[in-house]
């Protein structure tokens, strides 16, 4: 399996150091954002200053990984696309953009992202059920305009506690925007309590951008590393094999200490096959 590590796993680490990590523990793609030492920039569910990240610089991190032998599967964004407020969000789509600036001159393919939400009121709301979803809906055919521009493609990750919360409600996000420069980033644990496994990929599987490695209890808020959560690891590497040969899984909620031991476990799965 194409097995990789998301850098946001090393904020310890300057990205020298975390390509050398990912290289020895035989790591082969990454999700790149921009949170080690010497390239500071990301943040979770909102926006930075990116004026001191060149074009320049970014292509002298991408090329430390590509010469450590690691693809940059995606350039990491995770910016808030439920924002209310119209000027807050025009400055998260501009954002948005400049990854896509990033990627596209650097040949990375995706710029990933999850929908965002409003602090306070995480997830579906009943009151805004319908409406909420559909805002989302255009502020997405927005941003694969900018990513047909720009010749890359977004690729999302649904979650439980979003407003895109099932591989079915993903499934009609699709069709809803109808462009082909929108992609799923599928993490199982973030949909394994609305989702089956055999669900995930028959709703999404032939749109998977690639893989985040995670797990999850089905009550529980937050993830897990790989097999300490309630996904069926076997099942789920199976249908992998079956529908998805060769997508990177990345993997998340790891750390330099146990990194390699998660590997492992995805490794040791597929050799019970």
């Amino acid at each position: 399996m194409n097995i990789g590590v998301v850098t946001r796993s090393f904020p310890e680490m300057s990205n020298k150091e975390a390509a050398a990590f990912m290289a020895k523990n035989h790591f082969t793609s990454t999700e790149l954002c921009f949170s080690q030492t010497d390239s500071n920039f990301w943040v979770y569910n909102g926006r930075s200053d990116l004026s001191h990240l060149t074009s320049e610089r970014v292509g002298d991190i991408i090329d430390i990984y590509r010469g450590a032998g690691i693809d940059v599967t995606a350039i990491g964004v995770f910016t808030n696309l439920m924002e209310t407020n119209a000027q807050e969000l025009e400055q998260n789509l501009a954002y948005f953009e400049r990854h896509m600036e990033m990627a596209a001159a650097y040949d990375v393919a995706y710029v990933s992202t999850e929908c965002g939400f409003l602090p306070g009121k995480r997830g579906i709301q009943l009151d805004t059920y319908e409406s909420a979803f559909t805002s989302f809906v255009e502020t997405i055919k927005i941003l694969t305009e900018k990513a047909e521009k720009h010749k890359v493609t977004i690729a999302l990750e649904p979650c439980v506690l979003d407003i895109v919360p099932s591989a079915k409600r993903m499934a009609d996000l699709l069709h809803q925007v109808g462009s082909n420069h929108l992609k799923v980033l599928l993490d199982p644990a973030n949909l394994i309590a609305n989702s089956s496994e055999e669900d995930m990929f028959f709703y999404l599987g032939k749109h998977i951008a690639y893989f985040h490695g995670k797990d999850r209890k089905v009550n529980d808020a937050r993830g897990r590393i790989v097999g300490d959560g309630d996904i069926q690891w076997e099942r789920f590497v199976k249908l992998y094999h079956q529908h998805t040969e060769g997508i990177p899984m990345i993997l998340e909620y790891v750390n330099a200490d146990n990194a390699a031991m998660v590997r492992d476990r995805v490794m040791q799965a597929d050799a019970r096959l």
